[in-house]
């Protein structure tokens, strides 16, 4: 057994039964190997940053990690932004790298680099296995330290000869570390704040996101008048018909601040206390109003439902829920907007779908829109870097293939990544993505004007404008092998949305919606 196949093996004895490959050279070995270990499925990716996103995607909906194959340092550097992405949903990822045989290494090739210094900024995990017989132990410890609360990100460099290496030895999994509770004393203290009679906002994230944490969030607010947010992009946050309906906190600085106005108190379970995203002129990085305390029920990587629970129980013994009531808005005619081509989603989301929110400008009014829909799970980009939602959708789709997933795309965040829906076609997984076509990358538009900068002439309006040429994902889809179709009206959207979702795999809708901006 050589080494390439002592990491397969392993890693399929912890549990990790997929990776989302973009192989070189050097990697050659593991591809070789999926063939002694039938149980891991290879899912090929034609860019780095659509492996590293769908093992994203595929981490947040299985809740366990698939493994990552990438091609020495450029290939990590490809992916690095789908993993800052993952790094901030807390999603647990194996992330192979190849490098150079040993011996290699000291001749400066053409694709030597500092691996394990790329890796440093993720604050995850880093090891360098050395000798094929340390190999299995190796992915045994990545997989372990994957799944160590709240999840994390962890890298495995394999150089070429210690994976062809014989000699290759397997590990039985290793526990990983589980959330630990919140002391009783805490627990404690953020009661006494909400009995306290002062105004009091709380902040829920991570774990909190699912249904016992909302519906304890919403028994805690409902008895004591805390106002109850999540945070602005929670990695997963179910939502819909018989689920309480918790507001996100804005995205805008001053929306946020207003949503906050007259707190005295922040509770915090299972985030951290916000702030702006970006710097402002003359605007405060922190969000909580001036003169508020800031109180940590339960950190990331706590058990953050559990502590809300009994927070719940010493607050409001006596209170239930308050759940959304099913209800979806009436169809929309007309010519696609900002507002109605939401209601159309709304109106016809199939039950317990995947929803993949990288809406940017276009999708203020989603939340709204599709609050009373079926129960569905929401994705959101967590890190802030744009192109994770067509990658994420591939990895939701295949931890999840019994359930719908619809990505819901704007035009400029796909063509980072658009290379993904090759694999939904090759994967014939069952996603449909409405891409928002606006022709302009408008969330910077917004910014320019926010940011204060001096003039907003037509050079600089002519750099944020994406027609000239007009992007075409008919055309882009189907060359990829994705059925496509466009819709200019509500009528069009509502009919190719709901023939999209009732046939198997992957379909896409170019929908031209005006640019809020």
């Amino acid at each position: 057994m050589n080494g390439a196949q002592s990491l397969i093996r392993t890693l399929v004895d912890c549990g990790v039964e997929v990776c989302f490959a973009n192989p070189g050279t050097s990697e050659m070995h593991f591809v070789a190997a999926l063939d002694s270990v039938p149980e891991m499925r290879g899912v090929p990716a034609l860019f780095e940053g659509v492996a590293t996103g769908a093992a994203d995607g595929y981490a947040r909906i299985a809740g366990k990690p698939a493994a990552t194959l990438l091609h020495l340092g450029p290939g990590l550097g490809n992916g690095l932004a789908n993993l800052h992405n993952a790094r901030r949903a807390a999603a647990p990822i194996v992330n192979v790298v190849g490098d150079h045989a040993t011996y290699h290494a000291r001749y400066d090739a053409p694709l030597e680099s500092d691996i394990d210094s790329l890796t440093g900024w993720l604050d995850g995990w880093t090891r360098r296995s050395g000798h094929p017989r340390d190999v299995g132990a190796d992915a045994a410890a990545a997989v372990a330290a994957a799944q160590d609360a709240p999840g994390r990100i962890a890298t495995l460099v394999l150089p070429a000869d210690v994976s062809w290496g014989e000699g290759g030895e397997t590990c039985a999994p290793i526990p990983p570390r589980v959330p630990h509770a919140v002391d009783s004393t805490t627990v404690q203290a953020i009661a006494d704040v909400l009995r306290g009679g002062e105004p009091v906002a709380l902040l829920i994230g991570g774990d909190a996101c699912r249904a016992a944490g909302l519906r304890a969030t919403s028994r805690i607010a409902e008895a004591t008048g805390a106002k109850a947010f999540t945070e602005t992009f929670p990695a997963r946050i179910e939502r819909g018909a018989g689920l309480p309906h918790v507001e996100r906190l804005g995205y805008l600085a001053e929306q946020a601040r207003y949503q906050l106005d007259g707190v005295r108190h922040l509770i915090v379970a299972g985030a951290k206390a916000p702030v702006s995203f970006f710097a402002y002129p003359g605007m405060p990085s922190e969000l909580a109003p001036d003169g508020a305390r800031v109180h940590m029920l339960a950190a990331p990587g706590q058990d953050v439902a559990a502590a809300l629970g009994e927070v719940a129980a010493l607050v409001a013994a006596d209170t239930e829920p308050v759940v959304q009531q099913a209800a979806r808005p009436d169809l929309p005619s007309g010519p696609l907007s900002p507002q109605n081509w939401v209601d159309v989603i709304g109106a016809l989301l199939p039950e317990d779908a995947i929803v993949v929110d990288e809406t940017n400008t276009s999708g203020v009014l989603l939340p709204a829109g599709t609050a009373g829909a079926p129960r569905h799970d929401v994705l959101t980009l967590t890190g802030g870097a744009i192109g994770f939602g067509m990658p994420v959708a591939i990895g939701a789709a295949i931890a999840a293939p019994q359930r719908p997933v619809i990505n819901l795309e704007a035009d400029g965040s796909a063509m980072y990544t658009i290379s993904a829906l090759w694999t939904q076609a090759r994967e014939n997984l069952d996603v449909t993505t409405v891409v928002l076509n606006n022709n302009a990358y408008a969330i910077l538009r917004m910014e320019l004007q926010r940011v204060g900068a001096a003039g907003d002439g037509p050079r600089a309006k002519d750099l944020l404008d994406l027609g000239r040429p007009d992007l075409d994902f008919v055309k882009i889809a189907e060359g990829m092998g994705v059925p496509a179709t466009r819709a200019t009206t509500a009528e069009e959207l509502a009919e190719q949305f709901r023939r999209a979702v009732a046939e198997p795999g992957p379909h896409l809708i170019d929908a031209a919606v005006p640019p809020l901006v």
